[in-house]
């Protein structure tokens, strides 16, 4: 097992009534993707796991979006900041917060609908193509920009995964528990 991981310490504040502990599987790294992300014009990408520990600082602190369709990107509904990152396994993973207060709808959502229906999509900028002719194009290198929570099925790759925690669990305990995705 190979575990590599960053994070911004963020300060314990009980019953912070705007910090609202998620954590998920953000994608897969040296997988290729389910189906083509949009930007990557009907390619299926492949994150290459050495690009994707040379971007985890770039995660830090990025915001997590949303749409009130749970369908895709939108970068102005900035709902929470990822405070921790890392790969273990094939998995990137995050946590951080929700900011539960100021978008009531997307934790009534989250707790709604469970875990299972939900997944997540990376935003990047400056990727790097291996060959940009390649039906799966291989990214060899990314700066990420934040993430959305969707649901699953409209994710690229399926085996993302999204829940917000108890305001007094500790986040980290559920991916573990997942165990490989």
């Amino acid at each position: 097992m190979n575990l590599q991981a960053m994070a911004v310490t963020i300060p314990v504040v009980a019953g912070h009534p705007n910090r609202v502990p998620f954590e998920g599987v953000l994608t897969l790294v040296d997988e290729a993707s389910d189906r083509a992300p949009s930007g990557a014009r009907g390619h299926r990408v492949l994150l290459t796991r050495a690009a994707a520990m040379a971007a985890l600082p770039s995660l830090l602190g990025m915001a997590v979006d949303y749409r009130p369709e749970w369908d895709g990107h939108d970068v102005r509904r900035k709902c929470g900041i990822i405070t921790r990152a890392d790969v273990e396994g094939n998995r990137l993973s995050v946590s951080g917060y929700l900011y539960g207060r100021d978008f009531p709808e997307v934790e009534a959502r989250m707790r709604q609908g469970g875990p299972a229906a939900m997944g997540m999509s990376y935003e990047l900028a400056d990727a790097r193509v291996a060959d940009m002719r390649a039906e799966v194009w291989t990214l060899t290198r990314v700066t990420f920009t934040g993430a959305a929570i969707l649901l699953r099925e409209k994710a690229a790759y399926r085996k993302t995964a999204f829940r917000v925690a108890a305001h007094d669990e500790v986040p980290q305990a559920w991916l573990a528990a997942r165990g490989a995705r």
